[in-house]
């Protein structure tokens, strides 16, 4: 019998790492000069992420899935009210039970952008419109590092008191996120197709820099005390409140998507960009936003969604690819000879002499979905994403 690996229990050996951190800074907490050094390494890290975010993003992508507005509404409102509303709603529920700073960190939580590379990589797993997803995950986290800072004045109470105002924090977090995206999004004709053929260099960028917040974030909450005041039981209810959020989250979103009947690749990128909360965000926005010794504390709720997130939709995006491409083998002959995959487009173009980029190809997938959407209705064949 094969020995289980990470890989089949589904267990991101990301988690690992942040684990790892977490038991580091709590038996070997960085202070002193040495802390503050760390926060400069960890800063920079955090500006290269985000400059090779802006960097990769594709210009003829946001085009193409711009015009989808509506789409793009319903995850702002998923993220930006539906979240909130929610949180808030638990956190009320909660209030007597657990410590109030670990609920604010549940309210931050909810406040946060979508993700992007996850949102977009499981919406391709289930054979969602991509185009529009790369689209709603970059709209809603452009969107947040405005948005974010200001709900987080008016729901948490951040910048009410001392010197700090919520300008302070909006531009804070602007200078360390905004602008590097910015550099890099502009510096796209001049190093764009250098990254394009580095797409791998995202992954140790992104998860370094997370993994050095979350080392100085919680070397400076270890020397506050952290481990005095969060138990067991805390961190069940974390888990427990994450699960419920998600939960409730999912199932307005479904609901939505036949309330409006949405197209069904449509429907999954609200399934999955609405629902999913950004930890490369969350963490450096949480540093600008509170006091040093209590960021470790506010970003324990993050970490516990983070995870759970990528558990639950990895599974449902191969639930919903099952269901696609059963659909798709009961189809007629006529209706099936339409390429949707990158791998079927690439051999279609393959045989015709045709070569398509990498940049094109997103724009491409979407063009075939909405011509194999127009005749699934013409054959009267659609069928509904089911939970």
């Amino acid at each position: 019998m094969a020995r289980p690996t990470l890989t089949s229990l589904r267990i991101d050996p990301f988690l690992l790492w942040l684990v790892f951190m977490v038991g580091g800074a709590s038996l070997f907490p960085v202070t002193g000069q040495a802390a503050a050094w760390l926060d400069i390494l960890a800063d920079l890290a955090v500006a290269l992420l985000f400059f090779l975010h802006g960097a990769k993003l594709s210009r003829a992508a946001i085009i193409q899935g711009a015009g989808n507005w509506r789409l793009h509404l319903l995850v702002l409102c998923s993220t930006y009210m539906l979240f909130p509303v929610a949180g808030i709603a638990l956190a009320t529920l909660m209030d007597e039970w657990t410590d109030p700073v670990l609920l604010s960190g549940v309210l931050y939580l909810t406040l946060l952008p979508s993700t992007v590379q996850s949102s977009i990589a499981f919406t391709a797993m289930a054979g969602g419109n991509v185009a529009a997803a790369v689209c709603s995950a970059s709209l809603s986290n452009l969107v947040g590092i405005v948005l974010t800072p200001l709900l987080a004045t008016a729901i948490l109470h951040v910048g009410r008191s001392g010197d700090v105002s919520a300008l302070h924090s909006v531009q804070s977090i602007a200078l360390q996120l905004l602008a590097p995206f910015a550099a890099g999004h502009l510096l796209r004709p001049l190093i764009g197709g250098w990254i394009d053929q580095r797409r791998t260099l995202l992954l140790p960028v992104d998860r370094g820099a997370i993994l050095l917040v979350v080392y100085s974030a919680f070397s400076a909450a270890v020397t506050g005390g952290i481990w005095t005041k969060v138990g067991a039981w805390d961190l069940l209810l974390l888990l427990a409140l994450s699960a419920l959020l998600l939960a409730v989250v999912m199932g307005v979103n479904m609901g939505a998507t036949r309330l409006l009947r949405l197209p069904r690749e449509d429907a999954i990128v609200l399934f999955f960009c609405g629902s999913k909360k950004s930890l490369v965000s969350g963490v450096p926005m949480a540093g600008a936003l509170f006091p040093a010794a209590q960021v470790g504390l506010l970003i324990l709720p993050l970490m516990i969604f983070h995870q759970l997130q990528l558990f639950l939709c990895a599974a449902l995006a191969a639930r919903f690819r099952r269901q696609g491409d059963a659909a798709a083998a009961a189809r007629p002959a006529a209706a099936s000879r339409v390429p949707r995959s990158e791998a079927d487009i690439q051999r279609a173009s393959a045989a015709i002499g045709l070569p398509i980029n990498a940049e094109s190809m997103p724009g491409v997938v979407a063009n075939m979905a909405l011509l194999d959407r127009h005749a699934d209705t013409l054959l009267g064949l659609r069928e509904e994403v089911k939970p």
